[in-house]
This record gives structure tokens, sequence and C-alpha cells, in this order.
């Protein structure tokens, strides 16, 4: 089905010729699109920018100019919305109050092309899947464990072994560093929906653990693919941007698991639904084999490999190190806050699945607020600063959430998630940023294996600390440490990447790199 096309019509009576407005009107604009006279007098067409068909006409009206702006974007799933931005974007420009060269606020940085725009657009509904089938085992093992009569220590033992399922993600992505981000990013976002639907069927709670150990690290290689290849893709001053848009397309994801969640409260065995809503993932499999593309960055590495009589660049161990302890240190409050979460709400604070949902929500949905002011921040500004911030405020105000009851908890619960929202796009940018072309899904992988054993000792301690009876307030409090310990590291140890092309940070891809992204 072709792309819907969009058509701006404004009236400006009382522009005459000559006037500042009419003059105005026929100066190829800066912005969000750059243009340039088109074939026609009175008409422009874009020269740079994200559309795939542009046309902006002026042309004397009866009462004055009358100027009509017709576009097409290419951008599957989210197209809805970016269309209506960009609408409202040129029905609001006005003379005098626009200035030539700045983005919408809604907009990267840098202007994209079409390209762009399609790989970030296929990418975030991906990150949409991979964020589901992560969240999926996380959100419902209360009630599957409710449902199998399973105790404390063997629900942090089941969710430290699908962690522990990790190990399938580094071969994952080293395969990626092999044959491209393309073909590993379509057969994970088949296989991944499927195997952690699976766990609908499971007759025993080990057999449960055992399909979401292969789900969930699944969709784990899914969410570090896709966040290489965005990062490979964008220009230098978007990278962060990227990071926060796939960020925010990932919390679109878990919001379904969460929204799927009151299935299980309809029977002791009902959670079991929201398993197979998984399946409702398999359209983005389809989309993912049809449109995405390749890269630009590895088609040029594999050119290289071709040719070269050297071999692929190796990783930076004490880059590899740094980020890795980052990983391990962030997780180790970060995985037992979101995975004793449901257990907090309804044990210590009297919720149904319904008020967990209701919670989550409304509190975690508006961080997308604070991933795109990070993204912006960390593109603008510079990662450093804003990681060793809002890292360790936004781990107070989330431990604080764990200690303080009615709204005060809502607030800090929401106040957490936005602070560390801020810093994500910061942070996680870095994983890639820092790693040459021919090793960016291998470290990645190793990265998110790290962050998956800080988390899985951040389980078993939480769990054998629960059940020796200490509340969830001193548990949380203790894990602090981590990401106290991740400003000082940022600080001490972190380079600035932001306004700098991959290739100045890993020079071992400067002999392939082609013209600048920027």
């Amino acid at each position: 089905m072709p792309t819907p096309g969009v058509t701006v019509r404004r009236e400006w009576p009382g522009a005459e010729p000559d006037s500042t407005v009419s003059t105005w009107l026929r100066t190829a604009r800066d912005d969000l699109v750059l243009e340039r006279p088109g074939p026609e007098p009175g008409t422009f067409v874009q020269d740079k920018g994200p559309f795939t068909e542009y046309e902006r006409r002026v042309e004397p009206g009866p009462n004055g100019d009358r100027e009509t702006v017709r576009f097409r974007l290419a951008l599957p799933w989210f197209g809805w919305l970016f269309r209506w931005a960009a609408k409202r974007d040129f029905a609001a420009r006005r003379p005098g109050r626009d200035p030539q060269g700045r983005q919408p606020w809604w907009a990267p940085p840098d202007r994209l092309d079409p390209r762009q725009v399609l790989v970030l657009s296929m990418l975030a509904v991906a990150s949409m899947t991979a964020a589901f089938v992560n969240t999926l085992f996380t959100q419902t093992v209360k009630f599957s464990a409710d449902d199998f009569g399973v105790s404390e220590w063997s629900k942090s033992v089941g969710g430290t072994i699908v962690r522990l399922g990790v190990v399938l993600t580094v071969p994952t992505a080293m395969l990626a560093d092999r044959i491209g981000r393309r073909r590993v990013i379509v057969a994970t976002a088949w296989a991944a929906p499927i195997i952690s639907g699976l766990g609908g069927l499971a007759p025993t709670f080990p057999i449960l653990v055992a399909t979401q150990a292969v789900g969930r690290p699944l969709g784990l290689a899914l969410s570090v693919l896709v966040g290489v290849a965005a990062v490979e893709e964008m220009p230098r001053n978007s990278r962060a941007y990227a990071v926060s848009i796939l960020a925010m397309a990932a919390g679109l994801g878990a919001g379904v698991a969460v929204l799927s969640l009151p299935l299980a409260d309809i029977s002791e065995s009902s959670w079991r639904l929201v398993y197979l809503v998984a399946l409702l993932w398999l359209p983005v499999a389809v989309s993912l084999s049809r449109r995405l593309p390749e890269t630009e960055r590895f088609q040029r590495e594999l050119a290289r490999r071709e040719t070269a009589t050297t071999p692929t660049s190796e990783v930076h161990t004490s880059r590899l190190v740094i980020q890795c302890s980052v990983a391990f240190l962030a997780n180790l409050l970060a995985a037992p806050a979101s995975f004793f979460l449901g257990t907090f709400l309804e044990d210590e604070r009297g919720f149904n699945a319904s008020g967990i949902a209701a919670f989550t929500l409304l509190t975690g949905t508006p961080t997308g607020l604070g991933l795109i002011v990070g993204g912006k921040l960390a593109d603008r500004y510079g990662r450093r600063a804003i990681g060793a911030t809002c890292v360790p405020l936004g781990a107070v105000l989330v431990v604080i959430s764990f200690a303080i009851a009615g709204p005060p908890m809502w607030i800090a619960a929401l106040g957490g998630g936005l602070v560390t929202a801020c810093a994500y796009p910061a942070m996680q940018v870095y994983t890639t940023e820092m790693f040459a072309t021919g090793r960016r899904g291998l470290a990645n992988g190793i990265i998110m294996a790290s962050a998956l054993v800080g988390g899985s000792v951040g389980l078993l301690i939480a769990g054998a600390w629960l059940d020796a009876g200490a509340t969830m307030a001193i548990v949380m409090s203790a894990f602090l440490i981590g990401p106290f310990a991740v400003s000082v590291i940022v600080i001490v140890a972190y380079p600035e990447t932001a306004h700098r092309e991959l290739e100045e940070l890993n020079p071992e891809d400067a002999a392939t790199a082609g013209p600048a992204l920027s």
C-alpha cells in the first residue's frame, strides 16, 4: 500500500508583492527540509530532507499569496505520528518566528534523509518486539509462581536462570558481525516472540523458565543489534536522539506487556494468556523482512574484508572493561527494582494485577519525555555530565519509592523514572560508539551479558534477603552503591563522544569510511 501524501494549504491575506511576508514565502526554507528552486516559478523542491516526495508552491491569490505544500513521508508503523507532526510544523510557520537552520523540537538535531528515516522507523518497531519479550517474564513471574506454588527464592533462581540465558546473546551478536545486522535482526524478530510465547503452554515452573531462558536472550540480542544498527546509520549529532527514540518505542512494547497483565486476574492460570500476546509481534518480523536494509557501515566493512590484508580489528580491552563494569554496577539495583516491583506492590501495598498495571503505566509512560530531553541534551551538550548526574539521582528516587506509600510513592517513582530516562540515551550510546564496526556486535553482546550478570547477582541477593524477612526498602537501599559507583567511573574514565564521527572514535574504521553522515 503506498504511503499516503499530505497537503497543507495556507492563505496569506494582504501579502503584497515585495512585502516581508511575500519575500519570506519565496525564500527557500532551511529547517526540517532544505529546499531548492523547482522547475516552475514559485515552486520549491527538496534538496535534502526526510521526504520521499516534496513540493512547496507559492502563487498569487485573489486576496494575497497562497502557499501549498505537498509531501510524502515513507515511515512504516509510525508514519501517522510524524506526518501529523510535520503537517503541524508546516501549518504553524510564521515569518520572524522560525529562524532558518533550526529543526522542530521533535526532530533530531541533524536533518535525516529518507533512508535514515526508514531505518530508524523499522528499528523502533523491532525495539518494541524486543522490549515486550524482555518484559514478559518479569511482569508475569509473580502470577506464574503463585500458580505453581514456588517461593521467593525459587522465583529469584528462575529469574537468574532466565538472565543467564544471555550466553545465547553473545554468539548471536557475534554472528551479526560476520553476516550482517539485517539478517540477524530479522531472524531474532521471528524467533524471540515465538519461543517466548511457548511459555504459555509450560506445565511446570522450570519449563516456563526454560522457554524464557531462550526467548528472552533472543529478545536481548534483538535489542542489542537494533541499537548497533541505529548508531551506525545515524549522523554524528543525532546518535543519542536515535537511542532515545528506540527507548521510547521499547517503552511502548513493554507497555503492551503491562496492559496485558490484567489478563492474569481472570483466573489462577490465566497469566498464560499474556504469553500468547507475544505472537501478535510476528507482523513486525514480516515488515522487517521486507523493508529493513543493511547498514551502510557494515556494507563497507564487508567490502574491506574482501580486500584487506589485515584481520578484523580487535575489541579495545580497556573500553570493554569500563563498559562492562558500568553495566554490571547499574543493574545491581535496576534488575531487582524491576523484578520485585509487582511483588512489592501486591504484598506490601495491596495492589492487584490491574493496580500494578496502572502504577507501572502511569509512572512509566511519562518517562518518554525524559528520553527525548536526555537524547537532545546528550547530542547538544555531551554525554558525561548527564550520565554522571542523572544515574545516581534517579536511583535515589527509585529507592525512595520503595520506602514510602500513597501519593508520595507514585511521585518518587515517576521522578526516578524521568531522571533515569534522561541518563539512558547518554549512557547507552557509549556502548556502540566506542567499538569498531567489525566488533561492535560482539562488544555490545558482552556488555549486555555483564548487565545480566549484574542483575542476576542483585536478584539472588535480594531474593535471599527478602526470604530472610528484610523489607524491600532496606534491600533496594543497599544496592545504591552500584549507581554511585557508575557516576564515579563516568567522571573518571569516560571520554566525550558527542559531535564526533564513529571513524574518529575508532580510527581502525577510518580506512573504510565513506562520506560523512553528518
